[in-house]
């Protein structure tokens, strides 16, 4: 079934997932990513596509790609790495073959960002690179080819 794929596939990173509570979030001060409950998602796809926006927050930890978490919320840094965080997710799910009612969550969420966008011409083309890098990562021990996300999106339309 994909969607087990490509959950393993996000867990293969050696994040330290802990799942309860109500919110996604990754905690750099204490390095692990907490996700709610699978039922408290509208459905798999946003399910996967949070972990995946969570996952790509993690690869940012000073210890891995050492991106700027610093900031507070509503500061530039802070805009800034939430738009690497929800291109990250996008990138990962496409790879997985991940389709579904996320896709006009990441629409809406990078919406919220533009004023980053509008303040500095380039930080898309950044931000693309260092999503891309993330997303890499996340995968990186997945063990997935060239052709995994055509097949994950075959089985999902078969599973439909």
């Amino acid at each position: 079934m994909q969607i087990d794929r490509s959950e393993t596939a996000l867990r293969s990173c050696g994040a330290d997932i802990r799942e309860g509570g109500a919110r996604a979030y990754f905690s750099p001060s204490a390095d692990y990513v907490q996700m709610p409950p699978f039922a408290a998602f509208k459905g798999t796809g946003a399910y996967l596509a949070t972990l995946a926006h969570e996952l790509t927050h993690w690869t940012g930890h000073k210890a891995r790609l050492d991106r700027d978490q610093g900031g507070g919320f509503g500061s530039k840094s802070y805009a800034f790495e939430e738009l690497v965080a929800e291109m990250g997710s996008a990138f990962v799910c496409a790879r997985l073959g991940v389709a579904g009612e996320h896709i006009d969550s990441h629409a809406a969420y990078l919406a919220s960002w533009l004023k980053c966008l509008r303040e500095d011409k380039r930080a898309i083309f950044k931000a693309a690179a260092l999503a891309q890098t993330a997303a890499d990562q996340v995968l990186a021990n997945a063990g997935l080819d060239q052709g995994a996300g055509e097949e994950a999106e075959e089985d999902e339309r078969a599973a439909a």
